[in-house]
């Protein structure tokens, strides 16, 4: 349990290491918001035995986690002082630190490299776009593509009228989960058994109620036109069945100033479940080039 200082009080992280290796330690920064590690625990099976270093953390606010009450804690800008924290802890450094972040963890990672890129060694985000606006017109694209218009103006309807817990409401987002949010179903235990444990009132300040447009406090969130300022060997991970845009993840790569895509062609939103043959290997080899002083733009 890491101590964490906040503008509100003092409270405590949850992290758990595997492995030691002084040069290559990674940080994997879980979705959501408020979501927990629980759903990344496969990552147990593949970075420790290539010898990494590998660091699992429920940010504050999630299930293993201390659970404050106070909504001002929950801004992007609080839960970047928060990793640099949880770096320093750790004893994290330019020369062994590698940020991993899936989804809104992606977000975060890239947030924090624009303030701390200088202590980080490789950036990896894994299944997420640059821009909230961005993704927003793609999903719903994507939900116009699955289950047609009408049923995507019957879903916002229910959204407006928060009757989510309508029948055809989940019916429609379980087609539509099952198909680009983890294509292995049944749903893998982990997952299953960390979605339940998600902080609703967290994750619901952050991004909205609601399935077919994030808003909340991340609604306007876009940092397209920044992502040159990234100069730390970046690995962006797009997915052929994500509802974030695979094309958006590949610019991105292109965008940064030493970046490198990984295309899964089998892989939905959580590939790190689904497309593993793509998944791992890609970043086993990107944190190795780093690692190595080989690695290129690109290649």
């Amino acid at each position: 349990m890491i101590p964490i200082t906040t503008p509100v009080g003092n409270f405590h992280v949850w992290t758990k290491s595997m492995g030691n290796n002084p040069r290559i330690k990674v940080l994997l920064l879980h979705g959501g918001p408020a979501f927990t590690h629980e759903y990344m625990e496969c990552f147990e099976s593949f970075l420790p035995r290539e010898g990494f270093e590998m660091i699992e953390y429920d940010q504050l606010g999630s299930f293993y986690s201390d659970q404050p009450t106070d909504s001002s804690l929950w801004t992007l800008d609080r839960f970047v002082e928060e990793v640099e924290q949880v770096r320093k802890a750790l004893r994290l450094n330019k020369d062994n630190f590698y940020l991993l972040g899936n989804s809104w963890g992606g977000i975060l990672a890239m947030q924090y490299a624009l303030k701390y890129q200088d202590n980080l060694t490789g950036l990896i985000i894994c299944n997420m776009m640059s821009s909230i606006p961005d993704f927003n017109a793609y999903n719903k694209k994507v939900f116009i593509r699955d289950i047609g218009q009408f049923c995507v103006d019957s879903m916002e309807k229910m959204e407006a009228m928060n009757q989510m817990q309508n029948p055809r409401y989940l019916q429609w987002l379980k087609t539509y989960n099952d198909k680009h949010m983890c294509r292995v179903v049944p749903n893998p235990e982990p997952m299953v058994r960390g979605f339940a444990h998600v902080n609703n009132t967290v994750n619901t300040i952050l991004i909205g109620s609601g399935n077919l447009t994030l808003s909340g406090r991340l609604a306007n969130w876009d940092i397209k036109n920044r992502l040159p300022e990234i100069k730390v060997p970046t690995l962006t991970i797009g997915a052929k069945y994500d509802f974030m845009d695979p094309d958006h993840m590949n610019w991105m790569s292109e965008q940064v100033q030493n970046g490198r895509y990984l295309y899964c062609s089998e892989g939905s939103h959580l590939a790190m479940w689904d497309d593993q043959k793509d998944f791992y290997p890609g970043i086993i080899k990107f944190i190795n080039d780093v690692d190595e002083g080989s690695f290129r733009k690109g290649n």
